[in-house]
């Protein structure tokens, strides 16, 4: 007996749906390496998965780029539309402007000038000039300004090291006169505790009175 068809659906499960997809997707990829080293053709295959995740192939004697372009110029069918194309337009420009200025940029480094008539020489050396004077006056202007911060800041920390002298000697005067206070107060307390003494002077000689 032969294997039952396949009713070809969509698989609820979403488990066996994942294993079936992985399957015919590793089976077609398999069926167009065989189609191009067989038949010389040239093959270019995309899929998406349902998470979004793509697999590719193309033959190895081609690429995406022009299977693309041949399919578009064999069914006239276009691809791309004015919008994509004028992207593509931008971004040749700006990559022609970019080498342009790659070797102007070689130029003025001295490189690569030998292909320049005395007319371009003399421009550039003009334009070298001015940009070389430019950046001397832009040197002047740094160097007055570093020159200005320095005094300012020099003239700030003078002022701060006179404050703190201040601070200092008022600090020591302070200091002396609690000192001089705590003394007084010392004195005065010492003059309050002495306690006068009465001295009693006894006769050397007998009373005379009393012997008669």
């Amino acid at each position: 007996m032969g294997r039952g068809k396949i009713e070809i659906k969509r698989i609820e499960n979403s488990s066996n749906r994942q294993v079936t997809y992985s399957k015919r997707r590793n089976g077609i990829i398999k069926k167009a390496k065989e189609i191009t080293v067989l038949c010389d053709a040239k093959v270019s295959l995309i899929i998406f998965g349902s998470s979004g995740k793509m697999h590719e192939y193309c033959s190895p004697s081609t690429t995406m780029s022009d299977i693309l372009d041949g399919y578009q110029k064999t069914s006239g069918r276009r691809l791309w539309d004015a919008k994509h194309e004028n992207l593509s337009n931008e971004i040749d420009r700006i990559k022609k402007e970019n080498d342009n200025m790659q070797v102007k940029l070689r130029h003025l480094k001295g490189e690569d000038i030998n292909s320049l008539n005395y007319k371009e020489l003399m421009v550039m050396e003009e334009g070298l000039q001015n940009g070389l004077s430019s950046i001397s006056a832009k040197q002047s202007e740094i160097l007055r300004m570093v020159r200005k911060n320095d005094q300012i800041l020099e003239e700030e920390h003078k002022q701060l090291q006179y404050a703190l002298h201040q601070k200092e000697m008022a600090a020591m005067e302070g200091n002396t006169r609690v000192m001089q206070e705590e003394v007084y107060h010392q004195r005065d307390r010492d003059y309050e505790y002495q306690m006068p003494f009465a001295l009693r002077v006894q006769p050397m000689q007998p009373n005379l009175h009393e012997r008669m």
